[in-house]
């Protein structure tokens, strides 16, 4: 599993309706992506939820690499940077994947929390822990689904969830869910992932 990330941050009085409109014209388009696991179409409104930003920010789990380069390099991606320009793509390996207890719900809202595996710590334990808390999250009301991955040329972990309700109770960014994409969900790998 593979997962990727890309932000795009506008200005404090951008008219978000325009991210709402591309999502609702544009989605469906990877509702039947060879290779990928999930994309959830994320949002940010400053001063909602706490963001203090408006963003978009889509999160993908890719069940394969192929899929996951074809989308960037095959033409799909280009869309996105026509529109708003070429974003940072972030990029993390697979810990672990989680069905939830609300598993086949629409999601409503996710939440991204990055942390910095610390100098000096049994990488072993650390990737362990990441691999624990996302079947926390996973097993937490309401959670859809959840993940968890580690970028290692920066050291940074990343977990992901999927809620069914607007509050969910995991620490990290909350972000709104305009549609989701989830042509390989079943074929991500379970649990551990090594």
């Amino acid at each position: 599993m593979h997962a990727l990330q890309y932000e795009v941050t506008f200005p404090a009085d951008y008219d978000m309706t325009v991210v709402r409109d591309r999502v609702a014209r544009v989605g469906h388009r990877l509702d039947a992506w060879d290779g990928l696991g999930v994309k959830a179409y994320l949002m940010r409104e400053r001063g909602v939820d706490g963001s203090p930003v408006n963003q978009y920010a889509p999160f993908y789990l890719w069940d394969t690499a192929e899929g996951m380069n074809s989308f960037l390099w095959g033409g799909a991606f280009q869309g996105l940077v026509n529109d708003f320009g070429r974003p940072v793509v972030q990029h993390w390996t697979g810990l672990a994947y989680e069905e939830g207890g609300a598993t086949g719900s629409p999601a409503r809202a996710a939440v991204r929390r990055r942390r910095p595996v610390a100098e000096g710590v049994e990488l072993s334990g650390a990737m362990e822990e990441a691999v624990r808390d996302a079947g926390r999250l996973a097993g937490l009301d309401g959670a859809v689904c959840a993940g968890a991955a580690v970028d290692p040329r920066h050291w940074e972990v990343v977990h992901f969830s999927l809620w069914d309700h607007d509050r969910p109770t995991a620490p990290g960014e909350v972000f709104q869910v305009l549609h989701v994409s989830e042509p390989g969900r079943d074929r991500l790998p379970r649990g551990r992932q090594w």
